[in-house]
């Protein structure tokens, strides 16, 4: 495969980030080409304009920007892939009691491979984005490695646990040294028309972040019945509203009195039942982790850093390689709210080595 390393596709979403990774291509020398993955059909309203990143008026900011730019611009269209490998699973995961993370689910099952592959059949070489995270060469390793952002507060290495070798080697991040700030002013200074855009949330097929009004609708004939709240030793303590509205941690909308506090401890599908617990009984000393993918290859027994949700600043801990693709974490100080679904990420300082899905946490 002929490929031509001054050539590069931007992954281009109508937002500030991927408008100036564009922007700092093109200044770069590249011969740039920006394409915006139509990942579905999301309405955007005048109350939640900054909700998504697939509307109609995402892709027409990208393409302006790519006008301005004076770039081609192909927007393609994902839909299908995007619904069975992140909406339906999404759903899935919420109704079998778990708490999924479709960002990492996206990277990882659709927006990297197709662009990749249409990258390649353009003849370039690279694929640049608007994460924040850094890669590096290792000369002694003869290997790549990926970094934390220069922007603790704007950090996307968590989300990108799935690249490996190849896939690096053929990754550019160019605002990964930069912050926030440092974003917009270059898009000002060049009159971009994205400058100002406000960012778009987390869950960008989910408006309003009620992903339990969203499943509702989306799946109307499988919508979980209505349960039993029950405390740890199995004593009924109230009804819920069906285990696709709760999540491990949470206390908003428990409504359940107790005296003290209660937290969602553990969701058992099967018996339909919602286990609340005060707060110190949602510690737990380790985990169990499935389908884990490492950036480059790692010992048994690895002391790591470890973070179980993309917010979570992360903990000392020491990783265990189990048969097949599984590990078991076992962390220094026990950690609070470990919810099945969601990506525990290793880290060493701010180097970035893998991640793998939770399964369900250790006493």
């Amino acid at each position: 495969m002929d490929l031509d390393r001054k050539k590069v596709v931007v992954a281009m979403s109508g937002g500030v980030d991927s408008s100036v990774a564009a922007l700092l291509m093109k200044q770069a020398g590249y011969d740039v080409i920006g394409l915006m993955l139509k990942l579905s059909d999301t309405p955007v309203s005048e109350t939640s304009r900054s909700a998504s990143c697939c509307s109609i008026e995402d892709a027409t900011d990208a393409r302006r920007v790519a006008d301005q730019l004076q770039i081609p611009f192909y927007l393609i269209n994902s839909k299908k892939r995007f619904q069975e490998e992140v909406i339906d699973k999404f759903v899935q995961e919420y109704l079998e009691g778990r708490t999924p993370n479709p960002c990492a689910m996206c990277n990882d099952k659709v927006k990297f491979d197709y662009l990749f592959t249409k990258a390649f059949e353009l003849g370039a070489y690279y694929v640049a984005t608007g994460h924040y995270c850094r890669k590096s060469w290792d000369e002694a390793a003869k290997q790549w490695s990926l970094h934390k952002g220069k922007d603790p507060q704007k950090d996307q290495s968590y989300f990108l646990f799935s690249l490996g070798q190849t896939q690096l080697e053929h990754s550019l991040f160019p605002i990964g040294e930069m912050n926030k700030e440092e974003v917009r002013r270059l898009a000002s200074e060049a009159g971009l028309k994205t400058s100002q855009k406000a960012e778009s949330q987390e869950i960008c097929f989910v408006a309003d972040n009620d992903h339990a009004g969203f499943i509702d609708r989306y799946r109307p004939k499988n919508i979980p019945r209505p349960g039993e709240f029950v405390s740890e030793k199995g004593e009924v303590l109230g009804s819920h509203e069906g285990i696709h509205h709760y999540t491990v941690g949470q206390r908003r909308g428990t409504q359940v009195a107790q005296g003290s506090r209660v937290y969602v401890q553990s969701i058992d599908p099967e018996s339909n039942r919602v286990t609340l617990a005060p707060n110190t009984s949602l510690f737990q000393s380790g985990l169990l982790a499935q389908r884990v993918r490492w950036v480059h290859p790692v010992s048994d027994g690895l002391e790591v850093t470890a973070r179980i949700r993309h917010r979570h600043a992360g903990s000392a801990a020491r990783v265990f390689l189990e048969a097949g693709d599984r590990v078991r974490v076992e962390f220094a100080e026990p950690e609070r709210a470990i919810a099945p679904g969601q990506a525990v990420v290793f880290y060493s300082g701010e180097e970035l080595l893998g991640g793998a899905w939770i399964e369900k946490g250790l006493p």
